[in-house]
């Protein structure tokens, strides 16, 4: 389970939920904007994860031998794909691709900010629950660790408060403002402005480490339960 749980610090580092905190923080009410944003995000991302690792056991549960050559063939090849990803990330060859379509944005008329910004400009918690519940589906690191959780033999307490646990981590950007909104409101807004401007400026280093222990973990992982 301790994969699961990397994942979900590589889950946390999702730039949809950092700019929507960002912009959060600047706008009047922004205690109330996010934990109407938190209830929302947590409502999606639980109700998918257990519909999804449901599933999983489900359809997983017709054969153990079946489970049995499944499951280390898809941790070598979720392993490569992360590693893959990485080394695209890292070796640069991604960014011509992001430079062409930043070429092609820029070539359109400016629509002007997208419409969840506009959304929150109200102030509303009620419009941070509504926010939150459309923008956080679940990404590439939740779904690998909704993986993994359903290839567990977890009872449906355990799975249950696993996906709380990777939840609670995962939207830590959320959850450590607002305790600091309840205690010290005025060094929050300080401390967060400067810890968004250092992951903006380190998150892909921390993610591209992430993806590594994650992707050699899992490669590991599918050979030896191959090979045993």
């Amino acid at each position: 389970m301790g994969q699961v749980y990397l994942l979900a610090f590589t889950a946390a580092l999702n730039p949809t939920l950092l700019a929507a905190v960002t912009f959060m923080l600047s706008r009047p009410g922004a205690g109330k904007l996010m934990l109407g944003y938190l209830i929302g995000a947590l409502f999606t991302s639980l109700t998918c994860g257990l519909l999804i690792v449901f599933a999983l056991d489900g359809s997983s549960s017709a054969t153990s031998t079946a489970k049995r050559t499944v499951n280390p063939v898809l941790d070598i090849v979720v392993g490569a794909l992360v590693l893959l990803v990485a080394y695209l990330f890292a070796s640069g060859r991604v960014e011509p691709v992001m430079a062409r379509r930043a070429a092609k944005k820029a070539q359109k008329p400016d629509k002007g900010p997208p419409r969840w910004q506009r959304a929150l400009d109200r102030g509303s918690a009620r419009i941070g629950l509504v926010v939150g519940l459309a923008l956080t589906l679940p990404g590439a690191s939740y779904l690998a660790a909704l993986a993994h959780i359903g290839k567990e033999n977890l009872s449906t307490v355990e799975v249950v408060l696993s996906l709380i646990l990777f939840n609670v981590i995962m939207l830590a950007l959320l959850e450590i403002p607002l305790l600091g909104f309840a205690f010290a409101p005025e060094k929050t807004n300080a401390l967060v402005v400067q810890f968004g401007d250092w992951l903006r400026r380190r998150g892909g280093r921390i993610a591209l480490t992430v993806a590594l222990v994650v992707g050699f973990g899992l490669i590991a992982r599918g050979v030896i339960s191959a090979v045993t």
